[in-house]
């Protein structure tokens, strides 16, 4: 039997050992698939280390048992392996593609990613997918041979297109790349490398973008309760969660809210998880689709969330929108980072040759070459897009003498 290989595996599940390739060929590992070595490279990488000091929701000094970007894309590797044993797939792509989903956020979370949006709107924007791209297509430089990581065709493809087409049948950009288009970075790689962005990622794919959903869903409710942000008898509010919280009493009355809270999060994700399982079940039985190609070729999802499910998962996303991403608390932290990160792109853009290290000298060789402009600000949009959180305040007190505190 060939490395990694499984005895189970669907017809419609991708086989490392047919894979596209690599944009640079490289000689075969003896010890491990295609996908395998993929995940080892993430894994290995210093982007994935960075994601130890990204914030999820809440900054890591406020306190060492809230997520963190590191920790919340170990839960969604979890997941999605789960998902894909359950149904055939291959668990090692799903499990690669879940560790790398989150490789190009920025620091402070979603306030981050806002901010260099906001910076770069004269140069494309920003985008957290074409990010990723740009880290493990480029911006890694751990082998002699190439730049970034050069993964496999079927990775690249799963990161870029996780979320579903990037463009419709006739190539036009879909409605949400309606005010920038689909980012630069995505259609120049896709021009040497063809990732197929009118069409659907491999299954594998679309089980890691449920395993994301399902996984920021219930860590949000559990470090919100934690932090008291909400309690118990607030998620009632939320037919869904009324429904999990009226079980547990029912069954466990008097139970201490430690132990309460875990059997929330518990059931909440054992139901979705098992919900995927069967829904998915259902559509590829009705598709019965014979290759992954075919899963790609389908005009909708095949792993998916049903109705019933989907219209809980809006309801829980909208609920935390309101009473958790916009608690005064966090919005507090937010503001303030907002206006760090700012304060270091409107610098950086207008001295580039202050990044320091290798940045700085990079942007010195952009300016003597003539480059141009949207060159030197995609520069400094890829320093600040690295920064870990500890690191963009050590930068704002470098440039400013002082740092928000963010408490």
């Amino acid at each position: 039997m060939r490395p990694g290989a499984y005895l189970d595996r669907s017809v419609y599940a991708a086989d490392p050992a047919a894979s596209r390739g690599r944009l640079v060929p490289e000689p075969a590992s003896p010890t491990r698939t295609q996908f395998q070595r993929d995940r080892d490279r993430i894994i290995h990488s210093a982007a994935f280390r960075r994601l130890a000091h990204k914030t999820q929701v809440f900054v890591p000094h406020e306190g060492d048992h809230y997520r963190t970007r590191l920790t919340h894309t170990i839960e969604v590797g979890q997941i999605a392996r789960s998902l894909s044993r359950s149904l055939g797939l291959d668990e090692d792509l799903a499990e690669t593609l879940a560790l790398a989903h989150d490789l190009g956020h920025t620091p402070f979370g979603h306030t981050g990613e806002d901010v260099l949006e906001e910076l770069m709107a004269p140069w494309g924007g920003f985008d957290h997918n074409a990010q990723a791209l740009r880290i493990v297509t480029r911006l890694e430089r751990r082998y002699a041979g190439f730049d970034g990581l050069n993964l496999v065709w079927e990775t690249l493809e799963g990161l870029v297109k996780h979320n579903g087409p990037l463009l419709d049948a006739s190539g036009r950009p879909l409605p949400k790349f309606a005010v920038h288009g689909v980012p630069g970075a995505i259609l120049e790689f896709d021009a040497r490398f063809p990732l197929g962005l009118s069409s659907f990622a491999g299954a594998e794919a679309q089980a890691a973008a449920l395993a994301d959903d399902i996984a920021y869903n219930a860590h949000d409710i559990d470090d919100g309760l934690r932090a008291g942000l909400f309690g118990i008898a607030d998620l009632g509010e939320v037919d869904y969660l009324d429904g999990i919280v009226r079980e547990i009493r029912a069954l466990h009355s008097g139970l201490e809210p430690a132990r309460f809270i875990n059997e929330i999060i518990r059931r909440l994700i054992t139901r979705f998880v098992e919900d995927v399982i069967a829904e998915s079940g259902r559509r590829l039985a009705e598709a019965a689709p014979q290759s992954a190609a075919e899963v790609r070729a389908q005009p909708r999802a095949m792993i998916a969330f049903s109705p019933a499910i989907s219209k809980a998962d809006k309801a829980i996303k909208t609920w935390l929108f309101a009473n958790m991403y916009r608690h005064p608390r966090v919005m507090k932290i937010r503001v303030e980072a907002a206006g760090a990160l700012r304060r270091l792109g409107t610098r950086f853009l207008t001295h580039p040759l202050e990044m320091p290290g290798e940045w700085g000298q990079a942007a010195a060789a952009i300016a003597a070459s003539g480059e141009g402009e949207a060159r030197q600000a995609r520069l400094v949009c890829d320093y600040i897009a690295g920064m870990t959180d500890r690191y963009a305040l050590a930068e704002h007190r470098r440039l400013f003498g002082s740092a928000p505190d963010l408490r």
